[in-house]
Parts: C-alpha cells; structure tokens; sequence
C-alpha cells in the first residue's frame, strides 16, 4: 500500500529588479519572473513546483515584497530553503524569507489588499545609479494640485478610465484606502492600497497625475475622466520604471506568522 507523502504550503517574500523580464507572469516566448523563481524552486525541491503571488507585475515594473506561495512535498527547514533557492535565483531576485504557513493559505486569493508605491524623480538631469529604478521628470512638478487630485483616488470606483485595453478583469470596481502622494527631497512618491487593482491602473493613474502636476488638467479633471469610464480620454501610461509592488495583507491569523522586513532599497522606505 502506498503511504502519500505529506504537502508544506510555504509563503515566500521575492524582491526583484523587473527591467530585464517582461513582467511576473510565466509565458511561452519571454522570460518572467515567475519562471525563474520555479526553476530555482523545483531544484532545490527536486520536484516540479507551481508559484503563485498576489498579484502581477508589468513588464519592467519591480517588487520589493511580492507575497507568494508554494506546494511542495519535499521537507526542508526554512533556512535551507531560503539559502538554497538564492544561489539558483539570478543577480536580480532573490528572496527575503521562507514561512511554512497553513494548508490553506493562498498568496493571491487569502489577500485582502495590495499595496504599491510609484517613485518619481523630479529633477532636471536625468540618474545614472537609479536609471531604470525610478520614473525621471525633468520638468518641475505641481505638488499640491496633484495632491488635491490623489484624494479623489480614495473610495470605491469603477476604474475602467484607468484600465489596460487588455485588463482580463471581469470587473473594473476597485476599492481603495489608501492613495498618498508626498515629497522627499526630489523624489515624489505615490504609495496607494487597494483590495485589488486593474492592469495598468496604478501606471495610468500616475500618468493623470503628472498631467495635472504640468497643468495640462486640473485636479478636478480626475473625477471627469473617471466618470467617463472610457480609457481614451484618459493621458498616456506612465512608465513601469518607478513602479514598486511592495507588500500585500491577509487577515490576521495568517498576517502575524509573515515576517515584517523593512523594505529594500532602503530609499523605497522614504518617510510620509
């Protein structure tokens, strides 16, 4: 008689450099982050292994605390696992920890929010060590009219003005509770929350926002457009650079076995 093995469902913490991978999702042609975390994964396990995150990124876009998990039967102490995984993981992923969590914890549908933080570097020359980390303006940015505008970000919407051609949603109604816009130095930083989010709709909400902060719009042209429900009315994407997914929620019982990291890189943890 054959005796089945036992499963561990493991939560990972993965931060990666998204420039070089067209986005999280696995596909056919090009390379996802996804694809080089389960190669990584399935070695050291010695066995096939599926991961799933949160939540998706561009490509380009960055993470520096995508929530994930995995399945697997192979028994390894969490120490291992995270040391193992890293020496298989290109220069620009790697993980941050490795939890054994309750069978029934799922990374993406046991969430109950997502969080991003957009970085702008508003200054005149464009960065060098930051190139591709952050989104460069050159030109000054209005502040506080963009401001005005975020806090109409906050709220149950139907965001399909803010939503990719390509969405897959089956719905465009988000609720958000968070949508803070603030300046550090010549960085402005976009840090928003929601229990989901659209396909582009961090980016094409940013790229409202930098339209209002030249004065093409004003503040109160956020609402229009949201209203209209029709994305070409809405200004361009704005650029998967600046873009960071930086941690996803669970109800309590799972939130307090997940380790509390500060985030990296240490300027992504810019005081609001």
């Amino acid at each position: 008689m054959k005796v089945e093995q036992p499963s561990y469902t493991l939560a990972i913490a993965i931060e990666f450099l998204g420039t070089h991978y067209r986005g999280w999702q696995r596909q056919k042609e090009v390379l996802g982050v996804q694809e080089a975390l389960e190669k990584a994964i399935s070695k050291v396990a010695d066995e096939p292994v599926e991961v799933v995150a949160a939540g998706r990124t561009d490509a380009g876009v960055h993470a520096s605390n995508m929530i994930a998990h995995f399945v697997t039967q192979a028994y390894r102490p969490s120490l291992n696992w995270l040391r193992g995984i890293n020496s298989l993981l290109p220069d620009d992923i790697a993980l941050r920890w490795v939890q054994p969590m309750p069978a029934e914890f799922h990374a993406r549908f046991s969430a109950v929010a997502r969080r991003y933080r957009y970085i702008t570097l508003n200054q005149t020359p464009r960065p060098a060590i930051l190139n591709h980390q952050v989104t460069h303006i050159h030109k000054p940015l209005d502040l506080s009219s963009m401001q005005r505008a975020a806090t109409d970000i906050i709220g149950t919407h139907d965001f399909s003005s803010y939503r990719a051609a390509a969405c897959q949603s089956n719905q465009p109604i988000r609720t958000v509770s968070r949508a803070d816009l603030f300046a550090h130095g010549s960085f402005i930083v976009f840090d928003i929350q929601a229990d989901g989010f659209l396909h582009h709709m961090v980016r094409n909400l940013m790229g409202t926002l930098y339209a209002i902060g030249h004065h093409e719009l004003e503040p109160e042209d956020f609402l229009n457009i949201l209203a209209q429900k029709d994305r070409t009315i809405a200004p361009p994407t704005a650029s998967g650079d600046g873009l960071y997914f930086i941690n996803a929620y669970y109800p309590k019982a799972y939130q307090q076995l997940l380790p509390n990291m500060p985030l990296t890189p240490v300027w992504l943890n810019l005081p609001d």
